[in-house]
């Protein structure tokens, strides 16, 4: 009894992504390190899990990317290693 058994450690399975959005995230995230040697500093769009186009301006690149694709869900970010500032939103108190 005073012998320590060793069991395996469980396989844990990633749950696919829910959405379209979440797939488009997952793959900026996946493609992040190329990204940074190609497009540093510039907003990106990911549609099918591709960059569809890049700019300086998001909302002129989410118009462009809409106009061309369609009104589908995409996702949009700045190509950067470093972490975004945290966003305030303002709201009503009572």
């Amino acid at each position: 009894m005073s012998e320590i058994q060793t069991l395996p450690a469980p396989v844990l399975s990633t749950l696919p992504p829910s959405s379209k959005w979440q797939r488009e995230y997952q793959a900026f995230l996946r493609l992040l390190p190329e990204l940074l040697r190609s497009h540093r500093n510039q907003y990106v769009a990911i549609h099918a899990e591709q960059v569809v186009d890049n700019g300086d301006d998001p909302l002129a690149l989410i118009k462009r990317v809409h106009a061309r694709i369609g009104y589908v869900p995409i996702h949009v970010d700045q190509v950067t290693d470093q972490a975004s500032a945290p966003l305030r939103i303002p709201h009503y108190r009572e």
